[in-house]
């Protein structure tokens, strides 16, 4: 008998890990997840990028698929991306199909358009032919369309094609070599091509923006299909024009697109802690991962490495921003850890000799902004990667950059020397200072001013709790690196000054009276009483004691102040300035800041408290367990989708939450 209950319980954790496997099995399988983002467009203005595309590899151009029967035929764009995203055209691989002398009406087909991780794909059934159209990509430089025509019917069929297309942008000139087109801008060394497969002999025709390619007879026999190619290259700069490094093998490219595709399926679901088992989260979680994959720009001119933008989709984020970098890595570690670690490279590989990192950088480095840098999560990142990769050089590597920054901060950001600093400018601007607590416009500034510290460094006169509960866990994280690396005498430092810092953050920050945090001004013992997201900042990091989390839990609980439709915006929604349409950081829902606030919640015991609040984001943050975009940010009183779309930091903290979450 014991025997058996033996084999019993053995089989019923085989089943378990069975089905467990099963169900990670099918989610890692990129055809379960077609359409997951929308991402059907047509263009009239070729610089309205504020949709949803498709890119990959890093590449700087992308496409999507036609919203308009019009279209048929044709895969949207291509989209252009330097300093700024431009469509090239509409339709400017518009495929014409021909036969006896009439063109067959796509718009009359049978159609099934689809976006799954990493393809593009169209199917048209008419006149007895199955028309299949398919996008990948394959470098960094270079994408792939494949045309497939399957003759269904039981006689020989003798076709005429053409691929045409218009420019819409002005300057653009054409030149043709065998069966390549070439297109050329007037601004810039910008060059794209479509080169055709060799086995077929492409007549062009091109003129003032527009251009045709035909291919004269194309012999399909009964129940038998025909394959061409196109390869799409498109490089930024002359240097890069000579680079291919793929196969024109469209089948072999095809094979390997999946495998990685899957491999980042597989990747992140099996790193959850608990099975993401509702298709919809499943869906959710897909498509964070492709908004991180089309956000990835590969290196190119004077960005040095591999990185994210913010959004493709907007004008203003053509550059790797070192907040969003640090907080994007973390997710990424989860699904493509060489990306995460090429991206926190990308920040670094500007700081300078000071030790500091600039806000942001660009294509073109003389538009690098460094009249401010952003709050110190770069330890956080670096460990958080380390901790998926176990890759002991990265450490190596960063430790003594981290250090270097997070030295940069009380050397340049500490005006009265009191080892609790405040958010500044290298400028002394005052709008620089806001910029750099990343909460540009929070109400929490409204009333501080620029104190200049050195002839590089200037302060605002307010010492900003979020700004010293971070480089308190830079020094909690530091000393991690610094064990892992062996440099144990480092590690005991940190920890030391760590242990030092906590109280001065306790007295200066925390108020009694309410039982909340707040900012301070320079030598005033009053707190800037306004309620914000850093309050919750001091929970996340483990600062708070038992009673003080508790009250700061019941803040963050009451309807009327955090707890809204959509929890946790950046002002409490009681407050006369709270304004989420209009205000930026002065009310929407950033879901970086929602983070930090359910983790500090679940690190007190108030996981309860936690999910509730998690559960109210997916149900109610407009279009996330549906095929809209991920937003910059949510209204917090209707859950609708704020600012830019397709936004990376977003997808990240999505992916984070969605790998430890316990909601159903």
């Amino acid at each position: 008998m014991i025997n058996q209950k033996k084999d019993s319980k053995y089989m019923k954790q085989g089943l378990l890990i069975f089905l467990f496997s099963a169900t990670l099995f099918a989610a890692a399988q990129r055809n379960k997840f077609a359409d997951v983002l929308d991402v059907r467009t047509h263009v009239t203005d070729s610089s309205n990028i504020e949709t949803s595309f498709f890119s990959d590899k890093g590449a700087w151009h992308a496409f999507a698929l036609p919203d308009k029967t019009e279209d048929y035929g044709s895969f949207i764009g291509p989209l252009l991306m330097d300093m700024e995203g431009k469509w090239l055209g509409n339709d400017f691989t518009h495929l014409h199909i021909f036969e006896k002398g009439k063109e067959i009406d796509l718009t009359a087909a049978n159609a099934q358009l689809h976006y799954y991780p990493g393809l593009l794909q169209q199917e048209y059934v008419v006149n007895n032919l199955k028309i299949l159209l398919q996008v990948i990509f394959v470098t960094n430089r270079s994408s792939m369309l494949q045309t497939t025509i399957t003759n269904l019917s039981g006689s020989q069929r003798k076709l005429q094609l053409k691929w045409a297309g218009k420019s819409l942008l002005a300057g653009t000139k054409f030149t043709i070599s065998r069966n390549r087109l070439n297109v050329g801008f007037n601004t810039n060394q910008h060059l794209l091509s479509i080169q055709f497969d060799a086995k077929n002999k492409i007549n062009f025709t091109a003129n003032s923006g527009s251009y045709s390619a035909r291919l004269n007879e194309v012999i399909v026999q009964a129940n038998n299909k025909t394959e061409i190619v196109q390869t799409f290259h498109y490089y930024l700069t002359e240097k890069e024009q000579s680079v291919v490094t793929h196969s024109d093998n469209f089948a072999n490219e095809l094979s390997k697109n999946e495998k990685r595709w899957n491999s980042y399926l597989k990747n992140y679901f099996g790193k959850t802690d608990n099975s993401i088992n509702t298709s919809n989260k499943q869906q959710l979680a897909v498509k964070s991962i492709i908004t991180l994959i089309t956000n990835w720009r590969s290196a190119a001119k004077d960005l040095l490495s591999d990185g994210l933008f913010p959004s493709a989709s907007y004008q203003g984020f053509y550059g790797f921003w070192s907040w969003d970098c640090w907080k994007q890595s973390v997710a990424l570690s989860y699904f493509y850890p060489q990306l995460a670690m090429s991206n926190i490279n990308a920040l670094f590989d500007y700081q300078d000799k000071e030790g500091m990192i600039p806000d942001c950088i660009y294509p073109d480095k003389k538009e690098n902004n460094w009249r401010d840098t952003k709050p110190p999560l770069a330890a956080w990142s670096v460990w958080l990667v380390y901790e998926q990769t176990k890759n002991i050089d990265f450490l190596k590597k960063l430790y003594p950059m981290l250090v270097k920054y997070h030295q940069w901060w009380f050397r340049n950001r500490d005006h009265d020397q009191n080892h609790l600093c405040e958010f500044g400018s290298t400028d002394g601007t005052r709008i620089a200072a806001a910029w750099e607590s990343g909460m540009d416009n929070a109400v929490r500034f409204d009333s501080a001013i620029i104190l200049k510290n050195n002839e590089r460094a200037w302060s605002l006169n307010q010492e900003s709790v979020d700004l010293n509960v971070f480089l308190y866990a830079e020094k909690n994280y530091l000393a991690k690196i610094a064990e892992t690396i062996h440099k144990n005498s480092d590690a005991i430092q940190w920890k030391m000054e760590a242990d030092r810092m906590h109280q001065p953050i306790q007295q200066n920050f925390y108020n009694e009276q309410t039982g909340f945090y707040y900012d301070k001004m320079i030598g005033k013992k009053d707190p800037v009483m306004v309620e914000g997201p850093e309050g919750w900042l001091a929970l996340w990091a483990g600062l708070a004691t038992k009673p003080q989390a508790e009250r700061v839990a019941a803040i963050m609980k009451n309807e009327k102040k955090f707890n809204t439709w959509v929890p946790l915006p950046t002002l409490t929604a009681d407050h006369p300035n709270f304004d989420p349409m209009n205000g930026y950081w002065r009310g929407p829902v950033w879901l970086d800041q929602f983070y930090f606030g359910i983790e500090g919640l679940k690190k007190y015991g108030y996981s309860k408290l936690a999910n509730e609040m998690e559960n109210k984001l997916w149900q109610h943050a407009d279009g996330l367990l549906g095929n809209k975009p991920i937003y910059e940010n949510y209204h917090p009183l209707t859950g609708k989708g704020l600012n830019a779309v397709n936004f990376s930091w977003s997808a990240s903290y999505i992916l984070m939450m969605l790998k430890n979450s316990s909601v159903d």
